[in-house]
C-alpha cells in the first residue's frame, strides 16, 4: 500500500509540474520581468531615444536665437534661426535608428517625441504664465520673451515636427528597398533636404500666412521660405550624411 502511495504522489507532482509548464508558456509575455525586459531593449535603442526626446524639446527653445552662419559663396551670409541643429539631430537620429532597427521602430520613436514636446511647451506656458516670480528676480519679460511662444507657433512646431520628420525616416528607408541600401550617406542626404524643406514650408506658412508686418503689409512669406530652405540645405549637406554614417557605427558598435 505504501509503493502504491508513493507511485500516486509522484504521479500527481508530475501533473502539478505539467500543469504549470504549461501556464508559464501560455502566459510568458506578460511573466516577463522588468530586468529582463530591459536586457531586450538594443543600447542604441534606448540611448538615441534619449537623446531624441531631449533635442525635439531643445529645437524650440533654440529657436529663440537668430544665428550667423557666414558668408558662402554664391550665397552670400546666411541667418537661420538655432533650432536648426537640433532639428539636425533629429533627423540624423530617427535615419540611424531606421538604419539600425528599421523603419516601425524609427516610426515609433517620432511619434514618441510628441509626449516631450507637448509636455516642455505645457510646462513653459505654466511657469510663465502661472507661476509668479520672485520679487528678487527682474528677469520674468526676458524669460517670456525667449521661452514663450504663441499657440499658432506651437501649433505650428507640432505640425512641422511630426510631418518632417515621418516623411524622413519614409523616405531613407523607401530608398534602401530601390537599390541604395549600400549607399548610407546619399540616402541620408536627401531624406534630410526634403523633410528639412517640409519643415520650413509648413511652420512658416502656418505660423506667418496673414500677419501684417510693421509696415503694414503681408509677412514675405516667399522671400522667409527661400532664404531659410537655403540655409537649412547647405547645413543639411554638410553635416547630416557625415553624422548619420557616426551615429549608425556607433550605434552598431553599442548593440555588440
Amino acid at each position: 500500500m505504501h509503493g502504491r502511495d508513493g507511485f500516486l504522489k509522484v504521479r500527481e507532482q508530475e501533473r502539478v509540474k505539467a500543469i504549470w509548464h504549461a501556464v508559464k508558456i501560455r502566459y510568458r509575455p506578460f511573466m516577463v520581468t522588468s530586468s529582463s525586459a530591459a536586457i531586450a531593449v538594443p543600447r542604441s535603442v534606448f540611448l538615441y531615444a534619449l537623446v531624441y526626446g531631449g533635442m525635439a524639446v531643445l529645437a524650440g527653445v533654440l529657436g529663440a536665437k537668430l544665428a550667423d552662419v557666414g558668408v558662402w559663396p554664391l550665397i552670400g551670409r546666411m541667418t537661420v534661426e538655432s533650432g536648426i541643429f537640433a532639428f539636425l539631430l533629429l533627423i540624423v537620429l530617427s535615419s540611424t535608428i531606421s538604419e539600425l532597427h528599421g523603419m516601425a521602430v524609427a516610426q515609433r520613436m517620432v511619434r514618441f517625441g510628441f509626449v516631450p514636446l507637448i509636455l516642455s511647451m505645457i510646462m513653459i506656458s505654466v511657469v510663465i504664465d502661472v507661476v509668479p516670480p520672485a520679487p528678487i528676480w527682474p528677469n520674468q519679460a526676458a524669460f517670456a520673451l525667449i521661452l514663450g511662444q504663441g499657440a499658432r507657433m506651437q501649433f505650428a512646431g507640432l505640425c512641422s515636427y511630426g510631418l518632417s520628420q515621418t516623411l524622413n525616416v519614409m523616405v531613407f528607408a523607401r530608398l534602401a528597398g530601390h537599390g541604395m541600401g549600400r549607399m548610407l550617406v546619399v540616402r541620408a542626404w536627401l531624406a534630410s533636404m526634403l523633410s528639412q524643406i517640409v519643415d520650413t514650408v509648413i511652420f512658416i506658412t502656418l505660423s506667418f500666412w496673414g500677419v501684417i508686418g510693421a509696415d503694414g503689409q503681408p509677412f514675405p512669406l516667399g522671400v522667409m521660405m527661400g532664404s531659410q530652405i537655403i540655409a537649412k540645405l547647405v547645413l543639411s549637406t554638410v553635416m547630416v550624411p557625415v553624422l548619420v554614417w557616426a551615429a549608425v557605427k556607433f550605434g552598431r558598435w553599442l548593440d555588440r
